[in-house]
């Protein structure tokens, strides 16, 4: 496509990645993709990829024709060293960018001073409201708000979550347990947005505290993730998952910094250098269960609004989680975003 595709390129919370219009891309979309991001290939040399799959993500966003929503928003994972474009899963972090892209290409209208975008998470069917900073009916990136994982400060982007329990699997507890014991290791398997295999570290012989360069250079610790990761898929009603990018596998420790748990997160081969949106709210949510692997370690403050801080390897992210009769009804989450490019992409 010699003209190219117009695009624009934004940091999401702590990722990055390509938004793009739904008619503005190509029939043959996906091989489009990996071109674009220069896959498969460990560099991404050939493309606009990071080399990194928190690098190599995709927004497709159109106007929404639901009465509830304002655009609609579907997530690609693209991989970088495998011709791999897969829609399994949500991302909470390129979501964060949503809102602002849909203001800026008139999908929404901006209101003054702040705007409420309705976004439809196709990949998982739920609604999420993003809160975007509009002074004067424009957004604005600059702000005071900042996330670890992300240097500087930025506009405040407050994303709302309502029903994500089973968004991907059916249900929270997609076995009906706490509880799984797979590969001789106690496990929770939760999707509250995003399906998540939940192991204490301890259980796997390390801390939970190490760097993720020194997880990643596990080579018994990976296969060993990967071994329960295969076997815990069909059990999640997420069937042979071997090329697909959930669930996301989480080692939990106690806290180290005032927060309610410490995470280390493989997404599912790399270990994340922080922790996605989603995940962050599917382990805040297995902290608050009657028992299971996170829920032993976590400080757990009182109250039906729970502030709970999930620590990760970059600091931490709060989730802030309403009970109801005993079950989690509303997750919500600050994150922040930034308009990088607005252009035009080549193969």
């Amino acid at each position: 496509m010699s003209d190219g595709v117009r695009a624009m390129w934004m940091r999401g919370g702590t990722s990055k990645g390509g938004y793009f219009l739904a008619d503005d891309l190509p029939a043959d979309r996906d091989a489009f993709l990996l071109r674009i991001m220069g896959s498969p290939d460990p560099r991404q040399i050939d493309g606009m990829g990071g080399a990194d799959p928190l690098t190599s993500k995709v927004a497709v966003v159109r106007k929404s024709q639901r009465p509830d929503a304002d655009v609609d928003y579907l997530f690609l994972q693209v991989f970088v060293d495998q011709a791999v474009v897969t829609d399994a899963q949500n991302c909470g972090n390129i979501l964060a960018g949503v809102g602002p892209f849909a203001i800026e290409r008139g999908l929404a209208p901006a209101q003054e001073g702040r705007t409420d975008v309705r976004i439809f998470m196709e990949n998982t069917g739920q609604i999420a409201i993003a809160t975007v900073e509009t002074p004067g009916g424009t957004v604005t990136y600059s702000g005071d708000a900042r996330i670890d994982g992300v240097p500087g400060t930025a506009a405040p982007v407050p994303i709302v979550f309502a029903d994500t329990a089973g968004s991907s699997c059916g249900a929270l507890l997609p076995t009906g347990r706490a509880v799984d014991v797979i590969e001789g290791v106690p496990c929770t398997l939760i999707d509250n947005g995003m399906p998540c295999v939940v192991m204490a570290a301890a259980d796997l012989g390390v801390t939970g505290q190490e760097p993720p360069e020194e997880l990643e250079a596990n080579a018994d610790l990976r296969a060993r993730v990967e071994a329960i990761r295969l076997r815990a898929g069909p059990m999640m009603n997420l069937g042979n998952v071997r090329e697909k990018s959930v669930p996301k596998m989480t080692l939990v420790s106690a806290a180290e910094r005032g927060g309610a748990i410490m995470t280390r997160t493989f997404i599912p081969h790399r270990c994340h250098k922080a922790i996605g949106v989603l995940g962050a709210v599917s382990v805040a949510t297995a902290c608050l269960l009657p028992h299971g692997p996170a829920a032993e370690l976590a400080a757990v403050p009182d109250g039906d609004e729970k502030l709970l801080s999930v620590e990760h390897p970059t600091g931490e992210m709060s989730v802030v989680a309403t009970i109801r009769d005993g079950q989690v009804t509303r997750a919500a989450v600050l994150r922040t975003a930034r308009k990088l490019f607005d252009g035009v992409v080549y193969t």
